[in-house]
């Protein structure tokens, strides 16, 4: 099995889609209900919770997540939190260094689904 990509259901495709343009610095590829995010080879989706229920069936509430979170890497957390701080409403964690090596900040998307974004100590 390979992993494939990451999905998250929103009511609000276009204010996610704008916020992860902002965070990734990459262009959504897609419209409307479902947009992908492809920043170095990942995939990052998503879809209205609309067209998840229609596809899936059953309830899809947006913004409901509480226990994943999206990790992404960077080359320096200090610098990307200066750039991060005019859009992001959320912080979760500031800068700080991990006990195994990495710097570290947390934040949250609009839809609070929380964001890891680090630097290795290698």
């Amino acid at each position: 099995m390979k992993f494939a990509y990451t999905r998250l259901v929103t009511t609000e495709v276009a204010k996610l889609s704008a916020f992860y343009r902002q965070l990734l610095r990459a262009e959504p590829v897609g419209e409307g209900d479902y947009v992908e995010f492809r920043p170095g080879g990942a995939i990052l989706a998503l879809v209205s919770n609309r067209a998840a229920e229609a596809m899936h069936g059953g309830v899809w509430p947006g913004g409901a997540n509480r226990s994943a979170i999206l990790e992404f890497v960077v080359d320096d957390v200090d610098a990307e939190r200066a750039r991060l701080d005019p859009f992001v409403r959320q912080w979760l964690q500031e800068p700080k260094d991990m006990p195994w090596g990495n710097r570290s900040m947390l934040l949250c998307d609009p839809d609070g689904n929380p964001i890891n974004v680090f630097s290795t100590g290698a």
